[in-house]
């Protein structure tokens, strides 16, 4: 990743390559990142219907470096990009994802509830939104969406394989079974825990989970800044979701946070051009 500076080690493994992506200079009084990772929380979903091909593309105009989707299996098993449990809020259908087959999926308008513009934008697999990724370029940050089998694990881990993305990926989950799987699957995949509340030990869970990132919420964060540092010397990334507040924003590029997920990617990379063409 361009904004972020890689100082890992020359002989690392390619998990570690990866995640260097993510990752600035474990060192506690490092300066902070001269600027903030441009994360695009469910592509530009302040101006495209979130979680489309059409949402990504907007965000890699507006200078987002990495889309952020969530994922979950049709009833058949195939993972599609979706936030929510249901389809009922984002498409014309109704009923949860899980128990529509990929041929219902496929059918559902995922764009008119946004606005008519946008009318027809599909609901797209996890293989769909990779491929475009791989041919118009971008990185995906990708949330394993709640409790998954196993057998639903591997499938994400073999699109991503298949569509030859695994250097630009990382998985990330608020389930910490899930991304103990797709270490135990796939360990050349970077894992990300997404977390409401911070750990007692953030550190120490990362440790234990093998960890390039730690994703906490503003405000769990607001109540404890310093473990910015304390991950950041550890070698975690800190990426913090889901924050469209250019204030915010300052403050959080202040305690060295890696990254933010935001709605408005177009405008936190104006606003790091900005800041760096002010100093």
């Amino acid at each position: 990743m361009t904004s972020v500076r890689l100082r890992r080690r020359a002989a690392v493994s390619c998990a570690a390559l990866v995640a260097a992506l993510l990752v600035s200079a474990p060192a506690p009084a490092a300066p902070a990142p001269t600027a903030l990772t441009v994360i695009a929380h469910r592509g530009a979903s302040s101006a495209a219907p979130e979680n489309t091909l059409v949402a990504g593309e907007v965000a890699r105009r507006g200078g987002a470096e990495w889309i952020e989707s969530d994922v979950r299996p049709s009833r058949d098993g195939v993972p599609y990009v979706m936030h929510d449990a249901t389809v009922d809020r984002t498409t014309d259908g109704t009923g949860p994802v899980r128990s529509l087959t990929s041929a219902q999926l496929d059918a559902l308008d995922a764009g008119s509830w946004f606005a008519p513009a946008y009318a027809g934008a599909r609901v797209p697999t996890l293989a769909a939104q990779l491929a475009d990724l791989r041919v118009r370029g971008g990185r995906l940050l990708l949330e394993v969406k709640g409790w998954h089998s196993r057998a639903e694990v591997e499938r994400i881990v073999r699109d991503v394989r298949e569509q030859r993305m695994a250097d630009r990926v990382v998985v990330q989950s608020f389930d910490a079974a899930s991304l103990r799987q797709v270490r135990e699957l796939a360990p050349e995949l970077p894992l990300a825990l997404l977390r409401d509340r911070l750990d007692a030990d953030p550190v120490a869970v990362a440790r234990e989970l093998g960890l390039t990132g730690y994703h906490v919420s503003d405000g769990a964060l607001s109540a404890r800044p310093g473990v910015v540092a304390e991950l950041r010397a550890a070698g975690v990334a800190v990426n913090v979701w889901t924050v469209d507040d250019p204030a915010r924003w300052r403050v959080l590029a202040g305690l060295g946070v890696d990254g933010v997920i935001t709605d408005r990617p177009a405008e936190l990379a104006g606003w790091n051009a900005a800041r760096a063409g002010a100093r």
